[in-house]
C-alpha cells in the first residue's frame, strides 16, 4: 500500500502521544524532581536511563517500516533526556535504543544506532552549554529541527540508494523530524510548566514562611507594647479611673497612662492622666508611642507643672522625630484635696467633662500644638473644677471616626449620648457601654483606627 506524507505524521503522532503521556506521569515523580532540583542521585540517574532507553525502544517498536528504513520517533527519548537530565542520561537512553535498532537489521541498522546516541549526546552538550537549564521551547524546537536533520542526512547519505532519496526524504525524513520536533515542543512546555509550578510553590513557602515570621515579631512587638499600657489602672481617692486601648491592627499608636504623682516633693493626693495618639500605623507608630510614654512619663516625676512637663517632653520628642510623627496628647493632673484637674491639650480631641448636676457639658479643648512638630512649641495649661458625680471622658479618634456600612461615622454627638444614657454607672460600665455602642454602631466593617478610651468619675 503506498504511503504518504499525511498518513506517515498520523502514524508518528500516534507514537508520540503515548510517549508523551509516559513521560508526563513520569516527570510528576519524586525521582524526576530530583533532576529539576539537580541532585540526582546515582540510583536515579540509572532508572532515568532506563525509561527513556525504553522510550526510544517504543519508538522503534511502534515504527513503520518503508523500503528498508524505519518511519519511528526513536530519537524523541535520547533527546529529552538529554536536554532535561544531561549527557549521561541522554547517551545511556541512546545506547539503549541504538543497540535494540541494530538488534533489527537492515540497510539502515547502523544510522539507526548512531540516531539516539548522537540525539542524547548532542542534547546533553546543550544541557551543559545552558547551565544545567533546560533551554526554552523555542530553542529546543530549533535544536530538534537541526538534530534531525542531521540524523536524516546522515542516514541518506550513507544507506539511501539514489533512485529513492526523493521519495525517503519526502515521505520518511520529513515527517520524522516534523513529528520529532512536535514531541520535545510539546515534552519542553511540560517541563517549562512544571518549573514554573515548582518556582511558583517556592515563592508561596518562602512568602508563608515570612508572612509567619512577621506575624510572630507583630505578636511579640504587640505584647512588649501591651506591658507598656498599664496592667491594673492606679486609683486616687473620690475618683474612678477606667481605660482600655484596642489597636486596629497587631500593634498601634494610641497609648494612655496615669500616673501617681505623690512621690513629688511638697505635692498633695495628684494623680496625672494621659492619653495620646501618634500619627500613622503600625510598627512605626508603636515605636514611637513608646518612645513617647516614656518621655512624657519621666517628664512628670521631673517638673510639677503640667505646662513645663509637656513643654519639656516636647523638646526630646521633637529632636527624635526624623519621620516626621507627631503626637497628639492630653495630660492632666487631678488634684484630690481641691478637686480640679489642671491640664495641658497638645493638640488631642477635646475630652469631655459631663457634669453630674446640670447634666451640661463642656469640652477641654486644645492649649498647644501636637508634640513634635515644632522643638520650640510653647504650652499654656488651663484648669477645671470637678463636683460629685461628673464624668470626665478622654478618647482619640478611633472612637469618634468608627464607620459603619454606609461610611457614616460614630461622631461626637452619638458618644454624647452613649454617656448620658446611663450616666449614674461605674467608670468602668460607661466605658464598657461607649465600646459596646461604637462596635454596634460599625457592624462588619472592620475597625479601621485604633480606639483609646479613659473614663474618669468623680464620686
Amino acid at each position: 500500500m503506498e504511503t504518504n506524507i499525511l498518513q506517515s505524521l498520523i502514524t508518528l503522532f500516534q507514537m508520540i502521544c503515548v510517549i508523551i503521556v509516559f513521560a508526563y506521569l513520569f516527570t510528576r515523580s519524586r525521582y524526576f524532581l530530583e533532576v529539576l532540583e539537580h541532585h540526582p542521585r546515582l540510583s536515579t540517574r540509572v532508572l532515568l536511563i532506563i525509561v527513556f532507553g525504553a522510550l526510544s525502544v517504543y519508538g522503534t517498536i511502534s515504527g513503520v517500516s518503508l523500503n528498508g528504513a524505519v518511519l519511528n520517533v526513536r530519537d524523541l527519548g535520547p533527546m529529552i533526556a538529554g536536554l532535561t537530565c544531561g549527557p549521561v542520561v541522554g547517551i545511556g537512553a541512546g545506547l539503549i535504543g541504538g543497540f535494540y535498532r541494530m538488534a533489527q537489521g537492515g540497510p539502515y541498522m547502523y544510522t539507526g544506532f548512531i540516531a539516539p546516541v548522537l540525539a542524547g549526546l548532542l542534547a546533553g552538550v546543550v544541557y551543559i552549554v545552558n547551565k544545567k537549564e533546560l533551554i526554552s521551547s523555542s530553542y529546543a524546537v530549533i535544536f530538534s529541527i537541526i538534530v534531525e536533520s542531521l540524523i536524516s542526512l546522515i542516514a541518506i547519505m550513507v544507506a539511501t540508494p539514489a533512485s529513492q532519496v526523493v521519495m525517503i526524504i519526502t515521505v520518511v525524513a520529513i515527517p520524522m523530524i516534523a513529528i520529532t520536533t512536535v514531541g520535545v515542543f510539546i515534552f519542553s512546555t511540560i517541563i517549562h510548566n512544571l518549573l514554573k509550578e515548582q518556582k511558583t510553590r517556592r515563592e508561596k513557602e518562602t512568602l508563608e514562611h515570612e508572612i509567619a515570621r512577621k506575624n510572630a515579631e507583630l505578636e511579640i512587638a504587640a505584647e512588649i507594647q501591651r506591658s507598656f499600657l498599664p496592667e491594673t489602672i492606679p486609683q486616687i481617692r473620690g475618683y474612678e479611673i477606667a481605660a482600655t486601648s484596642l489597636p486596629a491592627k497587631e500593634v498601634g499608636g494610641d497609648f494612655f497612662d496615669v500616673v501617681p504623682l505623690d512621690v513629688i516633693p511638697l505635692s498633695e493626693k495628684r494623680m496625672g492622666i494621659l492619653i495620646a495618639d501618634v500619627s500613622g500605623k503600625g510598627v512605626p507608630a508603636a515605636l514611637f508611642m513608646a518612645l513617647s510614654r516614656v518621655i512624657v512619663r519621666v517628664s512628670s516625676t521631673w517638673f510639677k507643672i503640667p505646662r513645663e512637663i509637656i513643654r519639656h517632653a516636647n523638646v526630646i520628642i521633637a529632636a527624635d522625630s526624623r519621620t516626621g510623627m507627631f503626637v497628639t496628647l492630653f495630660y492632666g493632673v487631678i488634684d484630690e484635696k481641691e478637686r480640679k484637674m489642671t491640664y495641658v491639650n497638645a493638640g488631642h480631641n477635646p475630652p469631655i467633662i459631663f457634669r453630674g448636676h446640670s447634666g451640661k457639658t463642656e469640652e477641654l479643648e486644645a492649649t498647644g500644638v501636637a508634640i513634635g512638630i515644632l522643638d520650640d512649641a510653647d504650652y499654656s495649661q488651663a484648669e477645671v473644677g470637678l463636683s460629685s458625680g461628673d464624668i470626665i471622658l478622654l478618647y482619640t479618634d478611633g472612637v469618634t471616626e468608627a464607620i459603619n456600612e454606609n461610611e457614616e461615622m460614630f461622631e461626637v454627638e452619638r458618644l454624647m449620648n452613649t454617656v448620658t444614657s446611663a450616666p449614674s454607672g461605674s467608670a468602668s460600665e460607661i466605658m464598657e457601654n461607649i465600646i459596646r455602642a461604637v462596635f454596634a454602631f460599625s457592624g462588619k466593617t472592620p475597625q479601621y483606627d485604633d480606639i483609646t478610651l479613659m473614663v474618669i468619675k468623680v464620686l
